[in-house]
């Protein structure tokens, strides 16, 4: 017995001497930030919560205590939240500084270690690897994918049409789901068609589940997590998700091996995408080539991309839509400037087009101020290192709050006003450039930032050529919150009614 309780007792002594070590090496530094006052063990995690007061909880300690503040997570892990650009800017530019906080953890099971939470050497190689897939002259070539899909959306809106309201959301995650598998995998999964998407429903059930383990006392915990009734629905979607991926990864080999196509064969698919530079051909290449990527590797690279290609643009493109039914002005003006670029004529817009509609660019950039699809990021400090007039020691993770940075009146005047016009190359010279980053920025920003304001655009256009977007009757205002991705709890309502030629 009392071999048995040394075994059980040293393990624990243990992880008490680490954490004590840890908390009291640290709190010399931690102790001079502003914040909430934390609860024994569970810290602040109770404040927080898990829906859409959850955002809105950490926007308020901001406002109570300043552009840098710190919670306390469970066992007081500190956790510090920055919302000024100029700390922002120390933080995303540095090339030391590349490691993501602790919630990214929760995504291993799901993403493994592809783009979005690998580090180190693995993620330059990765990165090196996929960078050329978004290249600007492959995106011109997706450009006839998203008019493809588009024309799918506008059929399946017009049952909307003389309705005093829809929710636009399930439309958009469909869309934006038949193009991240035409454009990134090279498949044609037809979401739009046989609209009962499983594999959407999971998407949503582990954003939940990712969301609640970041502020659980409970599900934080690895060993307690796994005797949950989340554990067993996480494990569920996993399977639904990783054969879905494996699905899509199995059907490229299989249409490449049936055409006789190798990887550098530069002719153009039917999806008008050429063959070697998709995302999945990208990797595929890579291993043909004797890199040596697993077969794991390329799933998780597939899982990430299609996570992050297709959540934060259906997300941005409801947003878009919220937006120009709110203001009608706005939206004329957007109408005049397709007719002007297009000439009045009915056919798609090309690549070219789409640079070409300025406006159009300023309010996507406006709608993603206002409604930005990630409305966190997080970085963990590898080492004890300054930002600003504070130290934070090594392991402290720091979350950069985009909704409160593009929320602040000091850069955007009037902050919940809808105004283009912000995005004008003068005033936006006039801003800190860390001040708006629905992209993240430097080393670590997102791939695919351009392939997304592209998708957007192509969709915004497709939509106004033939609908008017109206407010939704009776009025809808969106409960905007999550700590993933930005998701409006009660959908995004709008109205439709054809626009006459």
């Amino acid at each position: 017995m009392i071999v048995i309780g040394t075994i059980v007792f040293m393990p624990i002594l243990l992880i008490l001497t680490l954490w004590f070590f840890y908390y009291f090496s640290s709190e010399k530094y931690l102790k001079k930030i502003p914040g909430p006052t934390p609860l024994p063990i569970i810290g602040n995690i109770h404040q927080i919560g898990t829906d859409a007061g959850g955002l809105e909880c950490i926007c308020r300690f901001q406002q109570k205590y300043g552009s840098i503040y710190k919670i306390r997570t469970m066992f007081d892990i500190a956790n510090v939240f920055i919302s000024d650009p100029k700390l922002a800017e120390e933080i995303l530019k540095s090339h030391e500084l590349l490691d993501k906080g602790a919630t990214y953890d929760f995504f291993h099971s799901w993403l493994g270690t592809g783009l979005l939470t690998s580090t180190g050497k693995k993620w330059k190689e990765h990165r090196r690897m996929l960078t050329p897939s978004f290249h600007f002259k492959i995106l011109e070539g997706f450009i006839d994918t998203f008019n493809k899909y588009g024309n799918v959306l506008i059929s399946k809106l017009e049952s909307e049409v003389g309705k005093s309201s829809f929710d636009v959301y399930p439309y958009m995650v469909l869309y934006t789901l038949d193009i991240i598998c035409a454009t990134s995998m090279g498949t044609n999964i037809n979401a739009q068609k046989e609209s009962d998407s499983e594999y959407v429903r999971c998407v949503e059930e582990m954003c939940r589940i990712l969301t609640d383990r970041s502020v659980s006392i409970v599900k934080s915990i690895d060993f307690l997590y796994k005797f949950t009734e989340d554990y067993r629905i996480e494990c569920k979607a996993l399977r639904v998700l990783h054969k879905f991926t494996d699905s899509v990864i199995a059907k490229r080999k299989e249409e490449l091996a049936r055409n006789d196509t190798t990887l550098d064969d530069d002719n153009d698919s039917d999806l008008g995408i050429k063959k070697r530079l998709t995302l999945l051909d990208a990797i595929l290449q890579y291993k043909q080539e004797g890199k040596g990527i697993p077969d794991k590797e390329i799933r998780e690279q597939v899982d990430t991309f299609m996570f992050g290609g297709h959540d934060t643009t259906w997300i941005g493109i409801s947003g878009i839509l919220y937006g120009l039914a709110l203001n009608q002005r706005v939206q004329e003006t957007v109408v005049e400037e397709i007719n002007s670029v297009l000439c009045n004529k009915s056919t798609d817009a090309n690549y070219q087009d789409l640079q070409d509609m300025k406006y159009l660019e300023m309010v996507v950039k406006e709608c993603l101020r206002l409604y930005p699809p990630v409305p966190i990021i997080a970085r963990r400090m590898p080492k004890d290192t300054a930002i600003g007039e504070y130290i934070l020691p090594k392991g402290t993770d720091v979350t950069i709050n985009i909704r409160s940075l593009h929320l602040d009146p000091t850069y955007f005047p009037d902050p919940e006003k809808f105004s283009p016009e912000r995005f004008t190359t003068e005033i936006q010279s006039t801003r800190p450039a860390h001040s708006y980053i629905p992209f993240s920025a430097g080393p670590r920003n997102c791939l695919a930032q351009k392939f997304a304001m592209l998708e957007m655009k192509a969709a915004v256009v497709k939509i106004l050529k033939v609908f008017r977007v109206l407010p939704a009757i009776p009025d809808h205002t969106p409960r905007f919150g999550g700590l993933i991705v930005l998701k409006s709890e009660n959908g995004v309502r709008i109205r439709l009614e054809k626009r006459k030629l």
